[in-house]
């Protein structure tokens, strides 16, 4: 496997020599020096060209970069939204385990395109054409402190939704239950969890992406749990997580409203609670709820 100085002498070769490249921006995980540091960090590179119809009308040039594995081109897909002529990505997984994200951009349009993030730094500048970053850190990432309607709409939404989730399971729509279960209900437990590890730092760090570095914040038990809310398809065993996932929420979200001095809606979560726990008592052929 190439080790991270042959890919920068790769990247920063290639603009170098080719005159379509005029400056090289680095952006994620391996701009952040609080980052973990291991052999799947990718290389996420932007590089500002003229005429970016001569790279993206023959894709072989990229070939430069090594023997791939797989290589997406999302700019193309039906799947993803309209591209930007001004903008076009590759993304390449190497036979060697290397994964480079590629993203060209217009100079005509690179003061729109270009995001100024916290985690950008700017290898290259041919023309001195972009304005300097700041020293890259993770602020642009790290938790921010809810607003009392944000932390209230949080509430209401998980609340809310479990009803869904009940309703499938009572239903054997075991599809639609998990769908609502690993959407919105945990979307908003992930969310309160993110809060709850802001009010212990004092908002000064980053989970990640999809909270990927929760573990290193919540204390064990609260850890414990929330790997717990994870079920498979056995519909008793979603039920478990799904009153699982009430219990945590409850939890950290009265954590939350303490520190923060908001109200927490416990009319709204004691009345949820208890039709949760009447349609799992359900019977099967009922015709009414109540």
């Amino acid at each position: 496997m190439r080790n991270e100085q042959a890919m920068m002498d790769l990247i920063l070769g290639k603009a170098k020599i080719d005159e379509r490249i005029r400056a090289v921006i680095m952006n994620g995980s391996r701009t952040n020096p609080q980052a973990p540091i291991d052999c799947f960090q990718e290389f996420d590179i932007v590089y500002v060209v003229n005429d970016i119809h001569s790279f993206t009308s023959n894709h072989s040039w990229i070939d430069y970069f090594g023997k791939r594995i797989m290589m997406q081109l999302p700019d193309t897909s039906s799947l993803f939204s309209a591209s930007n002529k001004d903008r076009f990505a590759y993304l390449m997984l190497f036979e060697d385990g290397n994964r480079l994200d590629l993203t060209l951009i217009s100079m005509r349009s690179h003061n729109k395109l270009i995001k100024r993030e916290s985690l950008s730094k700017i290898l290259l500048d041919k023309d001195q054409i972009i304005a300097p970053f700041p020293s890259p850190n993770d602020r642009d990432y790290r938790v921010k402190k809810p607003s009392p309607k944000q932390f209230l709409d949080c509430c209401n939404e998980f609340w809310w939704v479990s009803t869904y989730v009940a309703k499938g399971l009572w239903r054997k729509e075991v599809t639609y239950a998990k769908a609502m279960l690993e959407g919105p209900v945990r979307h908003m437990l992930m969310m309160m969890l993110k809060w709850h590890v802001g009010t212990t730092t004092n908002f000064t760090v980053s989970v990640g992406k999809s909270g990927k570095y929760l573990e290193s914040y919540l204390d064990t038990s609260l850890w414990e749990k929330f790997m717990d809310t994870y079920p498979n398809g056995e519909y008793e065993n979603i039920w478990n997580a799904l009153f699982l996932m009430g219990e945590l929420f409850r939890t950290v979200a009265l954590d939350v409203s303490s520190y923060l001095g908001y109200s927490y809606p416990n009319s709204d979560d004691a009345a949820v609670s208890s039709y949760l726990k009447h349609v799992y008592g359900l019977p099967p052929d009922a015709t009414q709820i109540y």
